[in-house]
């Protein structure tokens, strides 16, 4: 996890904490209904923000002073929408699934010692997902209860492309399918008319996307990696 990363991840875990210690410091307060919690089903939909990244791990026998070093440079934001289908089978579980569609891209860069060797290996990625995941809930604090959520989500990645393009300086590939594992925290706001949740949630693939084909005439940038997985945060806002 670079700096970036783990900076944005404590800073909304301080803030998770601070609302809940605020909310739990309050007096009590009129509980808005939850009609939401109590039926077995409910509905809804969600927006979000994606930072999408890769986890590099150079090929050590590749490397030397003079071939190439891959990092990660330059998180670009996306965009996530879902539709929230949330099952209700216990006090504090739910079972959701929430099927849509993401936007965004990553960027890799590749070094020579110290310089930067090109900049213009960037992969855009549009996915079908389709996450089925488990929600544990805690208590409800007046009209705000915090909970966990984990699980799988199937993504297929429509931008993805079979062939290289000529009139694109683009020398990787990636496979279009992976199952990641996803965990993550957030709150249930309970508003009058509706429920508002915030999640930050991280999202790790398992596979090792990268297609090993070498585009013609530029095979460093292939061999310098031994594996490239997917990894994508997302803070989403859902309204059920």
């Amino acid at each position: 996890m670079n700096n970036f990363h783990r900076k944005y991840w404590i800073i909304i875990l301080i803030l998770l904490v601070f609302t809940g210690s605020v909310a739990s410091a309050q007096k009590k307060k009129p509980l808005n209904r939850s009609w939401y919690d109590e039926k077995p089903f409910h509905f809804g939909f969600s927006i979000g923000f994606n930072t999408m990244d890769f986890r590099v791990v150079p090929d050590q026998d590749y490397y030397s002073a003079d071939s190439l070093f891959p990092e990660v440079a330059l998180l670009s934001p996306g965009i996530n929408i879902q539709i929230v289908m949330d099952y209700h089978p216990a006090e504090y579980w739910d079972i959701r699934f929430l099927p849509g569609v993401s936007f965004g891209q990553r960027r890799l860069n590749y070094y020579v010692s110290t310089e930067v060797y090109d900049d213009k290996q960037v992969v855009e990625s549009s996915f079908l997902e389709f996450p089925l995941l488990l929600k544990y809930k805690g208590s409800r604090l007046n009209n705000i209860r915090p909970y966990l959520i984990g699980g799988l989500n199937f993504r297929h990645d429509l931008a993805g492309r079979k062939g290289f393009d000529d009139d694109k300086e683009v020398y990787i590939r990636l496979h279009r399918s992976d199952l990641y594992y996803e965990f993550g925290a957030g709150l249930d706001f309970y508003l009058p008319y509706f429920k508002l949740a915030v999640e930050l949630k991280m999202s790790n693939g398992f596979r090792d996307v990268l297609v090993r084909e070498n585009a013609p005439g530029f095979p460093e940038y292939v061999n310098a990696i031994d594996k490239l997985r997917s990894q994508i945060w997302v803070l989403a806002f859902h309204f059920e």
